[in-house]
């Protein structure tokens, strides 16, 4: 079962895990520990002196992908008349990509006449004549001399400081436990709460002895490190991993909303309208482009894998089964789940991403039926007479199926990898030009700014009750080793940089704690001629312990001298 949340009307136990924590503040604030300003301390920048030498200094990195680094290097240019222009052109950038074809021209004009002449004069002529084709050649005024001027300043120094903060070793006390979710196949999944921002998180724990026994060590890793890799809005995102005495954790997106597997045959008539079926379709398809993007096939596409979130926009989930494929290579696996396994696996055959283009045919085929394409809903048949279906029998379009859904289904379940849709050179490019797909402007999709057409009510049950998890049973006979450990550092390595950043900011722990000193001066933590302050409670505890030992001594001395003088009497 895979991990959502849902609120059971207002049964203590089965409530909205926020519902159940103290609140700490109100708004973005909510939830965060009475010592949060301790936890997120940061270190004076002497301390950041082997990270300064060590941290690549590349820009697109820093100031771009990094949420943060993008964050101070804008505070940076707002401090130089010159560079304020840099800023508003960022602005500007992000709002042209978002913007529609037939717009963009103009915009790019508009852009070209506000921030192209208050930029270095040699790129002038440069961007204005190639702005309506990318914003992108305005780039290079910002990675030339404004970004190494903010290798020297406070910004950079801080964002040292905030990178050692994000490097804080991560455990069991760095989060607040909730209850169970549900469970995977290596153990429960349970609700959890970072204690420093309040952020929610479902907290992936997978038991080491079960691991183990079934020799799960490979598959584990492969999922915690694919995970780490992939930052979409469309993908779960992985924020820390981490080790406890009997567990190891993966500590994820929350999905508040359920499954598609619930939501298409427990919400009324099984399936969606065409409207909901064209939204989810164009994100799983962005989630897919970015999985392929870093060579990674998902292979277990299915309705229970797709999760929503509060706000009705969804996620690709257990990643268990995805691999990375070597460049230029193809790979054999035949694994999925029956009723969604391509052809091409259930023949053994090599192959590279055509099995996930198959699985998005059978997602749009359930959504709009209300049934998957090789099997009826609940019905009884034997995994080799599915599998004899995937391979030589056409599915069948009903009356719910319009003329360009049913177009799409056929192409993407086409049964030759060779000839199916989105397994040629453009991939998902193919598949997003569908007429299918008309209504969607994924700019604006993947920018996260559409308004999904179904918003999960936070009030609602969109899964089965906490009681009907089973639970597992205790695993005996199973003794951990230094090779086992040896895995286990492999694994837990703590915070992930960008879900991290991003959660500092979206919880405005960022801009709590992102103070500098009287009229843009260092404050005392980034003085580098200003040692850092001892901390007062360890004069304290030297102190104690000082006079523990004299009064410990005395008491020592007289029970002795007592003692001396009792047996000479004696």
């Amino acid at each position: 079962m895979t991990a959502r949340v849902t609120d059971c009307g207002g049964s203590p136990s089965l409530t909205h895990p926020s519902c159940c924590v103290s609140t700490g503040g109100g708004g973005k604030r909510k939830g965060r520990s009475k010592k949060w300003r301790e936890i997120l301390r940061f270190p004076h920048i002497s301390q950041c002196v082997e990270l300064r030498s060590s941290i690549e200094r590349d820009y697109s990195s820093l100031c771009v992908k990094q949420p943060i680094g993008r964050e101070l290097f804008r505070m940076y240019c707002e401090t130089k008349p010159k560079l304020k222009n840099c800023v508003r052109l960022l602005d500007a950038m992000d709002q042209y990509e978002v913007m529609p074809d037939e717009k963009r021209r103009s915009h790019g004009e508009e852009i070209s006449q506000e921030c192209v002449p208050e930029v270095a004069e040699s790129y002038g002529q440069l961007c204005r004549h190639n702005l309506e084709l990318s914003p992108l050649f305005l780039l290079p005024p910002l990675h030339g001399t404004p970004f190494m001027d903010f290798q020297d300043s406070m910004y950079f120094d801080r964002f040292l400081q905030w990178k050692m903060l994000e490097r804080q070793p991560i455990t069991k006390e760095t989060f607040r436990q909730y209850r169970v979710l549900g469970k995977g196949g290596f153990g429960e999944v349970c609700a959890c709460q970072v204690r420093a921002t309040g952020k929610m998180y479902a907290c992936k724990k997978l038991e080491k002895k079960r691991i183990k026994k079934r020799k799960g060590e490979a598959m584990a890793l492969n999922e915690k490190q694919i995970l780490e890799q992939v930052n979409s809005r469309f993908v779960v995102s992985l924020a820390y991993a981490y080790e406890t005495k009997d567990a190891l954790c993966l500590v994820l997106t929350i999905m508040n909303g359920g499954d598609l597997k619930f939501h298409i045959y427990n919400m009324g008539t099984p399936g969606f309208e065409k409207e909901r079926v064209q939204f989810y379709a164009a994100e799983i398809c962005c989630g897919l482009e970015h999985l392929h993007r870093e060579s990674i096939v998902y292979r277990d596409l299915k309705p229970e894998n797709i999760l929503l979130d509060d706000n009705g926009h969804i996620r690709i989930s257990d990643l268990g089964l995805a691999i990375k494929v070597p460049e230029g290579e193809l790979i054999r696996g035949r694994v999925g789940t029956v009723g969604y396994m391509a052809p091409e696996v259930i023949s053994n055959e090599k192959y590279a991403m055509s099995p996930d283009w198959w699985g998005l045919g059978c997602l749009i085929y359930e959504m709009t039926a209300g049934r998957s394409p090789f099997r009826a809903r609940k019905e009884r048949v034997k995994r080799e007479e599915v599998e004899h279906r995937v391979m030589e029998e056409q599915e069948e379009y009903g009356s719910r199926f319009a003329e360009d859904a049913e177009a799409i289904c056929r192409l993407l379940l086409t049964k030759d990898p060779k000839q199916r849709l989105g397994c040629q050179s453009d991939g998902a490019a193919e598949v997003k030009a569908q007429p299918f797909f008309k209504n969607i402007n994924f700019k604006r999709l993947e920018a996260g700014i559409e308004e999904p057409p179904f918003v999960p009510d936070p009030r609602a049950v969109y899964c089965k009750d906490v009681l009907d998890i089973e639970q597992f049973s205790t695993v005996k006979g199973v003794n951990l080793d230094q090779t086992d450990n040896d895995f286990y550092a492999k694994f837990s390595t703590g915070s992930v940089s960008i879900p991290w950043q991003n959660e500092m900011i979206e919880t405005e722990c960022f801009k709590d704690l992102n103070v500098f000193g009287p009229n843009g001066s260092r404050p005392p933590d980034l003085d580098w001629d200003q040692p850092p302050e001892p901390k007062i409670f360890i004069f304290v505890a030297l102190y104690f312990c000082y006079y523990s030992f004299i009064i410990f001594t005395i008491i020592v001395a007289v029970v002795c001298g007592v003692s001396f003088l009792s047996l000479h009497a004696f």
